[in-house]
Formats: structure tokens, C-alpha cells, sequence
């Protein structure tokens, strides 16, 4: 997926999600300050998505439904996502991906039908998507075992993605939750 950098931080009792603001067409730079990290599940669950807009909009709708048809059961509403995500034909064809958590889960969703749970390290997790994202992800890796918290790691791995990839700016949104 282009144009974007998502990173996820679990670290303590935190989970961010952070992301850039940029929003490009080819070459061209649309907009600098789009938000691509939100909340869903009445504020219990956030979000960061990377791909084309209006299909990361659409998949948001359909995660929030997802989540007030599951109780609010992140887990299940994923999985039920992705199966819909897979087999829907209208959905099939949408393209993004998904970073997802809640206080007791961080997932990545892809249009393969994947919900990915990263193996939990004792230091803590980091993931990420998008144009940016292996290097916000080595970024966030490196700086996992420092003195810093989620969100300062988060945002010096976007700060470093966006020196590197050209999709992605130092325009940065950041939403945290409290983890268990």
C-alpha cells in the first residue's frame, strides 16, 4: 500500500497508533494533514489505516458495525471483518490495510483475510504499514528496548519513516489507549 505510514506501539500499559498526514496522488501531494489514525467501538478501539481513502473509510464503517454487533469483542469483529473483507465481492476489490487495538489486542487486518497477532515480546510490540512502514517498523524496533514510551517511540519512528519514504510527512496523529 502507498502513500501512507501507520505505526503501532504497545509498550507498558499503552497502545498508540500514529500516523502521517499525507495523502498523494501519483507524484503529486494532495493534502498534508489527513487523518489516518481514528477511534472506533464508543472510543474503546483505535485505528490506523493506509490505501486508498474511501475504501479505509468503508472498511471502518464496517469494523464499527462489526464492533456493536460483537459487543465490542475486537478480536471476533476482526475476524468476521476479514471473512466478509475475503469472500464479499464488493469488498474483495477494496484496497488497504488495517492496524488495529484495543486494551487487550493489536491486530493487523489485510484484504487476504489475514488478522494478524504479532508475537509478544517482554520489551513490547511494534507494527507497521503502508509506504512507510518497514521503516517506521525497524525504526520502532530499535528504539522498543529505550527509556522511551509508546508514544514518544511512535513518534520518532514516523519522524524517521518520513526522512526515508517520500509517501510520508512529519505531520503526525497520534491516538493511545490504555492496555492491560
Amino acid at each position: 500500500m502507498h502513500a501512507t505510514t501507520i505505526i503501532l506501539v504497545r509498550k507498558g500499559n499503552k497502545t498508540v497508533i500514529a500516523g502521517d498526514g499525507q495523502v498523494s496522488l501519483g507524484q503529486t501531494i494532495i493534502k498534508g494533514n489527513a487523518r489516518k489514525v481514528r477511534r472506533l467501538g464508543k472510543g474503546q478501539v483505535i485505528v490506523g489505516f493506509a490505501g486508498a481513502t474511501a475504501d479505509a473509510f468503508t472498511l471502518c464503517e464496517r469494523l464499527e458495525a462489526k464492533l456493536e454487533q460483537h459487543s465490542g469483542q475486537l478480536l471476533r469483529a476482526c475476524v468476521e471483518l476479514a471473512k466478509d473483507w475475503r469472500t464479499d465481492r464488493y469488498l474483495r476489490r477494496l484496497e488497504a490495510m488495517m492496524l488495529v487495538a484495543d486494551k487487550n489486542a493489536a491486530l493487523v487486518l489485510t484484504g487476504n483475510g489475514d488478522v494478524l497477532e504479532p508475537e509478544a515480546a517482554s520489551d513490547g510490540v511494534v507494527m507497521g504499514i503502508g509506504s512507510g512502514g518497514n521503516y517506521a517498523l525497524a525504526a520502532g524496533r530499535a528504539l522498543i528496548d529505550t527509556e522511551m514510551d509508546a508514544e514518544t517511540i511512535a513518534r520518532r519512528s514516523l519522524h524517521i519513516a518520513a526522512e526515508i519514504c517520500v509517501y510520508t510527512n512529519s505531520n503526525i496523529v497520534v491516538e493511545t489507549i490504555d492496555s492491560l
